[in-house]
């Protein structure tokens, strides 16, 4: 098939540090290359693919020193997409909303991802006025707040297998907190988890100017508090493996609705269980017992820890290859994309055909 990736700006694809979204976009791309199609992608000038690049802007946006407003990025970039929308197959965004209005004025078929939340209050209006346009979730727990949308099929997300090695013996004798210092991501459990549990914890995050506060009021004490919970800042792909693998347990102490939470399955692709608290996509991406626990409180997740030895990593890691591999991502979305494109009589059918729920 011919293919168009829509991809954020903010950060390459894939991210040299934090970035959820371009890294999916990243790893779905390369994985749709090698499966032998025509594959375009639309991102920042510094991305790294097989594909063919187009960009707007030379490099992503959270890093280039004089950008300063997104908006005229996108519209560039959307402006190169529809120019060339005959061109492919299908357009397959992941930049939320700002293409819809110009959607009415395409041929080609056309599907998004929704990679976000979808409880906040904007956002029912807005799909209520544009109804009609097919959609992904990552989760089925992600669709809550939005049951009436035209889900096309929901989509687990999934890593290159061998992307974060195996360890059968992690080295480290710490917990991990990987992600973002921010109140919904609750590093200030984790931290209580762990000194709960006489452990350390190293906590590799990214810390936007939005949670500085969070940061310097909360988390900071904390940190002096317990001398052993280490915060070692952003971390690459390539200190992710050893950072992930060399522990004994992924915390992912959560109160929101994440929409999926990437960090749980590259910590099963090292092997590492996860102990997560029972919100948004979790239920949907840990097996208790097998690749880690599920708790509600704190006193249950610093119960978990002692019973981390009973997982065995191997099955951790083989839970992961059998669920979460780009490979199964990208036959979960091609089944989407050629749904959604021409029907066997011709026809073309966007939106109207019966979802799918792969994972």
């Amino acid at each position: 098939m011919r293919i168009a990736q829509i991809a954020p700006l903010a950060e390459r694809c894939p991210p040299s540090l934090y970035g959820g979204t371009e890294r999916i976009v990243s790893y779905l791309t390369e994985e749709l290359v090698r499966q032998g199609h025509d594959v375009t992608l639309f991102a920042s000038g510094d991305s790294l693919t097989q594909a063919a690049l187009v960009s707007s802007c030379d490099v992503a946006l959270r890093l280039g020193v004089r950008m300063r407003d997104p908006l005229p990025y996108y519209m560039m970039m959307l402006d190169d997409v529809f120019a060339r929308a005959g061109d492919f197959d299908i357009l397959h965004f992941h930049i939320d909303m700002m293409h819809y209005p110009l959607l009415q004025q395409v041929r080609t078929g056309f599907v998004t991802t929704l990679h976000g939340r979808l409880d906040l209050p904007d956002i029912s209006p807005f799909y209520a006025h544009f109804f009609e346009f097919p959609l992904v979730s990552v989760s089925m727990a992600q669709r809550f707040p939005l049951p009436v949308a035209k889900w096309a099929g929901t989509v687990l997300h999934g890593l290159p297998e061998t992307l974060l090695a195996y360890r059968a013996k992690p080295a480290g004798g710490y917990l991990a907190f990987l992600g973002r210092i921010s109140p919904e991501k609750r590093p200030d459990h984790a931290i209580e988890i762990a000194a709960k549990a006489g452990l350390p914890l190293k906590i590799a995050a990214k810390i936007d100017d939005v949670d500085r506060a969070y940061w310097e009021s909360t988390i900071q004490p904390l940190l002096a508090a317990y001398p052993q919970a280490e915060y070692i800042g952003e971390i690459n792909e390539h200190d992710k493996a050893a950072f992930l693998g060399n522990a004994s347990a992924l915390l992912f102490p959560i109160a929101w609705p994440e929409p999926f939470g990437l960090v749980m399955i590259e910590a099963m692709a090292c092997g590492t269980p996860v102990i997560a608290f029972d919100c948004g996509s979790v239920s949907e991406v840990i097996e208790p017992g097998v690749t880690g626990y599920i708790v509600k409180t704190v006193e249950e997740a610093v119960a978990a820890v002692g019973k981390i030895s009973e997982l065995p990593r191997a099955a951790v890691r083989s839970a992961f290859e059998s669920r979460f591999t780009a490979e199964r991502m990208a036959r979960d979305y091609v089944q989407i994309y050629r749904r959604l494109t021409i029907s066997t009589t011709g026809e073309v059918p966007r939106g109207t055909t019966d979802e799918l729920v792969l994972a």
